[in-house]
């Protein structure tokens, strides 16, 4: 292919087409992830597992993801992202259609742990490839858009699944999906290169707006330590954070099905509606995010003022959830909370970004070490008091808290301090 007809494909610079592939791949890897959620009460049912069994097999996705969280993002600083997100884009295709063939808990706690391996590489490894193929100024704004497709494979994925069991099983759900995945690893081939300015379809107007190029610094021992430190603060909020968007992704057709006693087709309409408002929270929160900094140059006040508002906001709407039992009433709430919490996304990814440029894969993976933690004990912890109490209330008031926590939490994050190694005695 030559240079000027590999240049723009739809009307897009190539910087545009990687980023347009990475949302693809959000959307594709959320629907995989979460469409569990909506088979539940069918896979439960003929697995014969109780609630808490089953969020012991959601959370199984979270154990290797979030370890991975830890080096994984320097395996995509180390190896490039090209043939990082083809091994875990592989992975994650294996994995899905294998769980179609599940006969009980414990092969499907096993390939659900192979998912999580598969895709904890995916958001460090993206966070990487934004770093490198886009200038700063738009840093927020692509961590918003590409996790809006995240919640828009959310929000498609209860509809989805209901039509395609019109048609096959929930066995049969999967495989369909896990074939799906290798739509985007072949636009992802075809589009990226690990170093942007060597693609031949790549103006010197797009060279001009890339990031500086500097030789990578290999991680060392210590400075993964002084850098996992100084992303401490980060973690920790992230937290707080992936504590209820796992309420969200988990729990939500089940809410709406038991508690309202809807039926799977109504369970799945009240449930993408919820998670249409986080389709619109990531991307507004991306942008009024870039805009504080442009207007500003304040980096403190772009990220973290952001971060406070989503999940102040997601606190307020998440009370009358506990308080009332109108169908109506509670699913706007809910959505409304929904687009709050997601507010967060794009500046808490932009903020490892900002402090850590150079290791942006490492930096971020250490930030969604907190959001893989909170994977393995939301499910879980929110089942068991499900099946201990026999209501819905105290599962979700343990989100309510920890989102005043997180929001309290951010006045330790420094966004607009750079990173910088200091040297070792005697090294």
């Amino acid at each position: 292919m030559s240079g000027a007809l590999s240049r723009r494909r739809f009307g897009l610079s190539v910087p545009n087409q990687v980023l347009a592939v990475l949302c693809l791949m959000y959307l594709v890897l959320y629907i995989e992830r979460v469409n569990i959620a909506t088979v539940a009460p069918s896979m439960t049912a003929d697995l014969k597992l109780t609630n808490v069994q089953f969020g012991l097999a959601v959370s199984a996705f979270s154990y290797p993801y979030a370890l991975i969280q830890l080096f994984g993002g320097w395996i995509s600083d180390r190896f490039g992202t090209r043939r990082t997100l083809l091994f875990c884009g592989l992975l994650v295709s294996a994995a899905t259609i294998l769980t179609g063939f599940v006969g009980g808990l414990a092969s499907l706690f096993a390939l659900r742990l192979a998912l999580g391996f598969g895709e904890g590489f995916a958001f460090p490894s993206a966070t990487r490839a934004i770093a490198t193929w886009l200038p700063a100024s738009r840093w927020g704004f692509a961590q918003g858009v590409t996790h809006a497709a995240a919640r828009l494979g959310n929000a498609l994925t209860p509809p989805l699944i209901v039509g395609i069991l019109a048609f096959v099983s929930w066995r049969g759900a999967f495989i369909a999906l896990g074939l799906l995945n290798l739509v985007w690893i072949v636009c992802w081939l075809l589009v990226a290169r690990d170093d942007p300015r060597k693609h031949p379809g790549m103006t010197e107007a797009d060279r001009a707006a890339l990031p500086s190029a500097k030789p990578r610094v290999p991680v060392s021992r210590a400075l993964w330590l002084q850098l996992a430190k100084r992303i401490a603060p980060v973690t920790a909020v992230d937290f707080c954070y992936g504590w209820t968007l796992w309420v969200f992704l988990t729990w939500l057709p089940s809410f709406f099905f038991k508690n309202f006693h809807l039926d799977l087709a109504h369970s799945a309409l009240f449930s993408a509606g919820v998670l249409l408002g986080g389709v619109a929270g990531d991307a507004v929160g991306g942008i009024v995010s870039d805009r504080i900094y442009r207007k500003t140059g304040n980096l403190q006040s772009a990220r973290r003022n952001v971060i406070v508002t989503g999940m102040l906001g997601a606190f307020v709407f998440l009370i009358p959830v506990v308080m009332t039992h109108d169908l109506n009433t509670v699913a706007i709430c809910l959505s409304l909370a929904f687009f709050f919490s997601e507010l967060v996304v794009a500046p808490i990814w932009a903020v490892p970004m900002d402090i850590a440029p150079d290791h942006a894969g490492t930096a971020s993976g250490m930030m969604n070490f907190g959001f893989g933690i909170a994977g393995i004990t939301s499910p879980l912890v929110f089942g068991a008091l499900l099946d201990w109490t026999g209501s819905w209330t105290a599962p979700f008031c343990g989100s309510i808290a920890l989102l005043l926590v997180g929001a309290g939490l951010t006045v330790f994050m420094r966004p607009d301090r750079p990173f910088v190694a200091r040297a070792q005695d005697g090294a």
